[in-house]
């Protein structure tokens, strides 16, 4: 009987061990452009065990006028090129800003404090062997103020 314990437990295992996939599905990085607006630390979780689709959030700044803070949300997904560690990566994020970094304060909403942007993105991804993710992607921003050309270099941490 403990030779048969053993010999399962074994097997699961090795099981275990071999089947997990090399794929790592987390990611922190710091984005400069991009969905964040002018720059954002983000958190990016993919949902399956390979390349596919993926949810990120985040917090950046954006200032002109005056400084904003901003909340980066959004989908992506990962499409593998022939080097396995390549990727188009493409997305739709929305991200929420407030003047004053002031994201839950009860002031008149009408007074134009805050806004919504929607920021569709196309880019090019890589994984490095040290566990190293870059992006460069264009993505235009879009919110009541219209239609603005922008891009988004990002430098993280896979885990």
């Amino acid at each position: 009987m403990k030779i048969l314990i053993f010999f399962l437990a074994s097997t699961f295992f090795v099981t275990c061990s071999f089947g997990q996939s090399a794929f790592k599905r987390n990611d922190v990085y710091f984005e400069a452009g991009g969905n964040g607006l002018f720059s954002s630390i983000n958190y990016e979780r993919q949902l399956t065990s390979q390349p596919g689709l993926g949810v990120r959030i985040g917090l950046g700044f954006y200032s002109e006028n005056a400084f904003y803070l901003t909340i980066p949300t959004g989908v992506n997904y990962l499409f593998k090129l022939k080097n396995d560690n390549s990727f188009i990566d493409a997305g739709l994020g929305a991200t929420w800003t407030r003047n004053n970094g002031e994201l839950f304060s009860d002031s008149n909403p009408s007074n134009g404090d805050h806004f919504v942007s929607f920021v569709p993105s196309i880019g090019y991804r890589k994984h490095t062997a040290n566990d190293v993710m870059w992006r460069i992607s264009l993505a235009p921003v879009a919110n009541k103020y219209g239609l603005v050309p922008w891009l988004g270099l990002s430098l993280g941490k896979r885990f």
